[in-house]
């Protein structure tokens, strides 16, 4: 599964600030109309534990592999604004249903002392999946449409494998079937919260910053994309490593800090490489937000974790449906200002981890 899902999902995103300015001519309003319809299945990712009623979760990330391999495929061959929404819209409902459940299979499955590492092992396999589409691009380019169809597809074939070919694993806590928000973790939905909030910023503008303002095509993009996942796939399991030895948060407090001076430094740059220096640091520190996912593993009941993950994955799409779109207006008027508010974003999470205890359990969720 961490595999397949990179193949179709890196090479949608690879491709979009170019396939909608080329194709669609895009402005920075439609680009963020575009990235908050892409939000609305992870605003609806709650509805997950409901679905749950009647498919194993097993099963039912396999089947939002397969939704996802879909939208992808079918990008190339609609470049309007409304075909680009109808298949962003079914991609996302793949996208943000198989995150729910992964992450939600992850700290069923994982051992608590093991978790950060592990988790650190998955990303890094999952950056090597993302390296090998970004390197197809830059080294084999072939028209949008090809592109789209081939990783979509992939993702596809690779679903139907673990259909075919792979067992129901038994469940090792029954899972709740409902919704609930606990007041013993409202740190960690704060985290959540702020983490989708400032994960905008990367996803939509700093990517658009560099297409737009430094005139970035197709194979500069896709070679960008291609440093972050190589460094990413070699130090993301050490950084759950480190993890593990300093604690969550240390790591958040680190991952914050650093934000906040990227975030800073975008709303000034005007040197390109400079900008794509700061897009690397930017992704590097994706690594160390699976800190939130160990911090809450830790804190909750195990009966809990299929419709917390679903739940807070709700959270952290409130703020990603909204930003999109109104920060895309700000980026008409000033893109420094849209750069200077995730950095206020930054400092919120900073504030907000600083209040995760240095050893969290059932009872000691907060500092």
């Amino acid at each position: 599964m961490t595999v397949a899902m990179p193949l179709a999902f890196s090479t949608w995103y690879a491709l979009l600030n170019n396939f909608v300015v080329e194709r669609a001519q895009y402005t920075g309003a439609d680009i963020g109309l575009l990235q908050s319809v892409r939000e609305i299945p992870g605003f609806l990712a709650f509805t997950a534990v409901f679905v749950l009623l009647v498919l194993r979760e097993q099963r039912f990330a396999i089947l939002a592999l397969l939704t996802l391999g879909l939208g992808v495929s079918l990008t190339g061959f609609f470049p309007s604004s409304m075909g680009l929404l109808c298949t962003t819209f079914i991609m996302s409902v793949g996208f943000h249903y198989f995150e729910t459940l992964k992450k939600s299979l992850a700290l069923q499955w994982l051992p608590k002392d093991q978790a950060p590492a592990l988790l650190g092992k998955l990303l890094g396999l999952s950056s090597a999946s993302s390296l090998v589409v970004y390197a197809f691009i830059v080294w084999q380019p072939l028209g949008y449409e090809s592109t789209y169809l081939l990783g979509g597809g992939l993702c596809i074939v690779l679903a139907l494998f673990m259909f075919l070919a792979y067992p129901l694993f038994p469940e090792q806590e029954p899972q709740h079937k409902r919704l609930f928000l606990r007041r013993r973790y409202w740190l960690y939905y704060a985290l959540v919260f702020m983490s989708g909030a400032r994960r905008q910023i990367f996803m939509v503008f700093a990517g658009f910053m560099m297409v737009e303002k430094f005139h970035y095509d197709v194979s500069d993009i896709a070679t960008l994309y291609l440093i972050n996942h190589a460094i990413n796939s070699v130090i993301a399991a050490p950084i759950g490593r480190w993890i593990n030895r300093v604690g969550e948060r240390t790591a958040l407090s680190f991952e914050y800090i650093g934000l906040i001076l990227v975030f800073v430094s975008y709303a000034f740059v005007d040197n390109a490489e400079l900008a794509a220096g700061l897009y690397i640091i930017d992704h590097l520190f994706f690594s160390m937000a699976i800190a939130i996912n160990s911090y809450f593993q830790k804190i909750a009941d195990p009966k809990d974790i299929a419709a917390t993950s679903g739940v807070s994955f709700t959270i952290n799409h409130i703020a990603a449906v909204v930003i999109p779109v109104s920060f895309g207006l700000l980026w008409m008027t000033s893109s420094a200002a849209v750069f200077l508010l995730g950095a206020a974003m930054a400092l919120g999470s900073l504030i907000l981890a600083r209040r995760i205890p240095s050893a969290p359990s059932p009872g000691n969720e907060v500092r």
